[in-house]
């Protein structure tokens, strides 16, 4: 991997143990792309992010949510290296064995983005995939810290906290990435709506032990 440098690190949300879930739940990412969204329409208008129907229709819903736009934005293309990422689903354990349960992992490389979505995410609701590349969208750079991981976790939240208030039913889906949203998704509601509780999960999780506080863009100790 010479050449790269990550700046994604474990994304699992708090509470959650992916090596105790269920083999039918990790099961469910094994099924191909969203057919409806395997169309000349959708390839080409996201053909310099991504070939997968899953990833066109999670971006879809992000277009249309106003919370959402910016990272949609990013996707396409307007961030900081002014090129669309490329975003696909990957056994990231075939990167390095220790990110096997992270639930997306991004890269930089040559000055373009790469997001890698955790393969057993690839059934997942498409509402949960947009919060999670609402996230994603968020890292730009090699520089990282805790302040840019509990804006983006917070966003991840917020975002699915709206989709699912479209479509109540998926959060009764089995699917360990909704696992994940919803329990982001408590901690925003039990900080009143706000980063509070967020940020304290951020700041212990052992994966983030050694990120600063601060990084460019994300300077404010009080975020």
């Amino acid at each position: 991997m010479v050449g790269l440098s990550s700046f994604a690190f474990n994304n699992a949300a708090p509470g959650i143990d992916e090596s105790k879930m269920q083999s039918s739940q990790i099961a469910e990412g094994m099924s191909v792309n969203k057919p409806e969204f395997d169309t000349d329409e959708y390839a080409k208008k996201y053909k310099k992010v991504t070939k997968d129907g899953a990833v066109m229709q999670a971006m879809e819903l992000m277009e249309k949510l106003n919370i959402a736009k910016y990272s949609y934005n990013a996707l396409m293309g307007n961030n900081l290296t002014e090129k669309p990422f490329k975003i696909e689903f990957k056994n990231i354990a075939e990167i390095r064995q220790e990110y096997a349960s992270f639930d997306a992992l991004g890269w930089k490389k040559k000055n373009r983005l790469y997001i890698y979505i955790n393969e057993k995410h690839r059934n997942a609701p498409p509402e949960a995939l947009a919060a999670l590349l609402s996230h994603e969208a968020i890292h730009q750079d090699e520089f990282a810290s805790l302040n840019e991981e509990t804006y983006a976790w917070t966003l991840e939240a917020a975002v699915w906290m709206k989709l699912a208030e479209k479509n109540p039913s998926v959060e009764k889906s089995a699917s360990s990435l909704v696992s994940r949203e919803n329990m982001l998704k408590k901690l925003f509601i039990k900080g009143d709506y706000s980063s509070k509780y967020i940020k304290k999960a951020v700041y212990t999780n052992p994966g983030y032990k050694n990120l600063p506080t601060r990084s460019p863009g994300f300077e404010d100790e009080d975020l």
